[in-house]
């Protein structure tokens, strides 16, 4: 295959590929996910990231249909990226993508909740045990013999279940006479010292006679020093010095000897300079005998070896996975044809305690918690209402995680979820921006999905923010209602339900409210939507809040007037409620 076959490879980043990798490795890297090997190559990691998601999941990555989708995307792999035992797990984490199908997702459910439950099965030394032996693996490169070495580590350890299942069949003892061998043998296919005595011997004795070679006329003044009168004397005391200084047999040495020296430096120079080419060839050849043995050492285990090396690589990947739902508490949701529906779902990107929520749209089949928080079946689309900071948004965020851990075949932040297959997943945040162009490009980025005839899920906050208020409410209707013909799912928050009118039967209005002050005079929201009526911000709460800190007299005054307006009464008490 070509590179330039691949998304974002273009000529010039072929080129570079070619010349750092081969075409050979560089599409390894690319079908192998190998981030490291790309970016090592030149590649900036971020533009390494994108080739390979859509080289591996070119239709997966169709399904994220706005750009607030692909940051809550990217925010749910960098996340899960934290819990990644190696590097390249950490890569092969980043370029995950929506998968095609409903088996291959369940498939992956399989593997990522064993993987949880094969963490949480071990004990803290275990679990020590396993994140040190691949720390080594890391640290080594992630060579095939660091692979091995991982392998018999956690053997050792004693990891059984179906997590780690690959390494059973490995026979242990070929593995390591493998490892000895890998690791001597380098990737030029040189020899390491420590392999074999006879090499270590050789090249020892070569490296004190180009010690000798580099201080040629040290040496010749030793030999003089020894008075010598004559060439012959001189080559006779040249030889015995030699021997001396470099543990080589005298027979040796002589037969390095010139007999075509004019002078005594002559002789010198010519001696150690056939003595080094010989001890170099006889190291040479040497080498390649070892190297040649421990090869057949690892072909013997290659079976083993392969096996190693790519258990290793699967495990540390789904163990990853499963480090991040053991953390987060994530469970396996129900893949259905149709639907989203959550109970207690929580949103993954906020800190300290969350308020869990129960939200559906679409038919669905939920069983457990407070039947008063169970939400409609069968409505296709929801809106909903309610107070500011109220948790909308979030909300939003929550449904939007949920379905796209899912469409990757991950476990979800619920205590129950049914997640339906979708074409395109569509969220689009609120903004600030109010002109026609905001208007013209959202509008382009959100409807032709919608009208594809695919299956959508439609995640909209507070449409109406980027055009009159007078038209936002018509367009918004219009939305709801296409969602409804196109059979479609869809949850539009907006502050204009009471202008949505009539609404298709097959859309429900929700609602949040806000139910008091704390100590601290912020609002009290119950994050929990009411179904089927539309959420206030009861005015007292918010003018009691501005009463409390108003910052002179004047301004208090202010706000005391409009106090009266919604009912003194019920300001002061709701103060004084805060406030005791």
């Amino acid at each position: 295959m070509r590179l330039q076959d691949y998304w974002g490879v273009g000529p010039k980043t072929s080129e570079r590929l070619r010349e750092s990798l081969g075409v050979e490795r560089a599409v390894e890297a690319i079908e192998g996910a190998d981030i490291r090997t790309l970016a090592d190559a030149g590649l900036p990691r971020g533009r390494a990231v994108r080739i390979l998601r859509r080289a591996n999941g070119a239709a997966g990555m169709d399904a994220l249909g706005t750009r607030d989708v692909h940051e809550v995307y990217d925010e749910l792999l960098t996340l899960a990226g934290e819990y990644a035992v190696t590097e390249h797990a950490a890569d092969r984490i980043r370029v995950l993508t929506p998968l095609d199908s409903v088996e291959d997702r369940e498939d992956r459910l399989d593997d990522v909740l064993d993987a949880r439950e094969a963490w949480e099965s071990l004990d803290g030394d275990a679990r020590e045990a396993v994140l040190d032996a691949f720390a080594r693996y890391d640290d080594a490169g992630g060579s095939d013999r660091a692979a091995v070495e991982a392998a018999l580590s956690l053997r050792e350890a004693g990891l059984r279940g179906a997590t780690f299942a690959a390494l059973d069949g490995i026979d242990d003892d070929a593995l390591r006479e493998a490892a000895g061998a890998l690791g001597y043998v380098e990737d030029d296919g040189s020899v390491s010292a420590g392999a074999d005595e006879e090499l270590d011997r050789l090249r020892d004795r070569l490296d004190s006679v180009r010690e000798l070679e580099s201080g040629a006329l040290d040496a010749l003044e030793s030999v003089r020093s020894r008075g010598v009168r004559s060439l012959d004397e001189f080559r006779s005391a040249f030889v015995e010095y030699v021997t001396e200084e470099t543990d080589l047999r005298r027979g040796r040495v002589e037969s390095a000897t010139t007999d075509d020296a004019y002078d005594e430096a002559d002789f010198a120079s010519a001696t150690l300079r056939n003595l080094v080419a010989a001890l170099e060839a006889d190291a040479e050849a040497r080498e390649e005998s070892v190297a040649a043995d421990l090869r057949a050492d690892v072909e013997t285990a290659r079976e083993d070896v392969d096996a190693a090396v790519t258990a290793v690589s699967d495990i540390a990947f789904e163990l990853s996975l499963g480090r991040f739902a053991a953390e987060h508490d994530l469970v396996r949701p129900r893949l259905v044809d149709d639907g989203l529906a959550v109970r207690s779902a929580r949103n993954l990107t906020l800190s300290g305690d969350v308020d869990p929520v129960s939200y559906a749209v679409g038919t669905h089949g939920l069983t457990g918690g407070d039947p008063d928080s169970t939400p409609p079946s069968g409505d296709r689309v929801a809106v909903l209402t309610g107070a500011n900071s109220g948790g909308k948004t979030t909300l939003l965020e929550t449904l939007c995680q949920v379905a796209l851990l899912a469409s990757m075949g991950l476990p979800v932040p619920a205590e129950e979820a049914e997640v339906g297959a979708f074409d395109t997943i569509v969220f689009h945040r609120r903004h600030a921006s109010f002109n026609a162009g905001v208007l013209e490009s959202t509008l382009k980025s959100i409807v032709p999905p919608l009208s594809s005839g695919g299956r959508t899920l439609m995640l909209v906050d507070e449409f109406e923010a980027i055009t009159e208020p007078g038209r936002a409410a018509d367009l918004l209707e219009g939305l709801v209602s296409l969602t409804v013909r196109q059979d479609a799912l869809g949850v539009y928050v907006t502050h204009l339900a009471d202008e949505l009118s009539p609404l298709p039967d097959q859309a429900r209005i929700d609602g949040i409210f806000a139910e008091g002050l704390t100590e601290e005079l912020a609002l009290e929201v119950d994050y929990q939507p009411r179904f089927g009526t539309v959420g206030k911000s009861t005015p007292e709460f918010i003018v009691s809040r501005l009463v409390a800190n108003a910052r002179d007299r004047s301004e208090r005054q202010g706000f005391e007037a409009l106090a009266a307006a919604v009912g003194e009464e019920a300001v002061q008490r709701t103060l004084s409620d805060a406030v005791r």
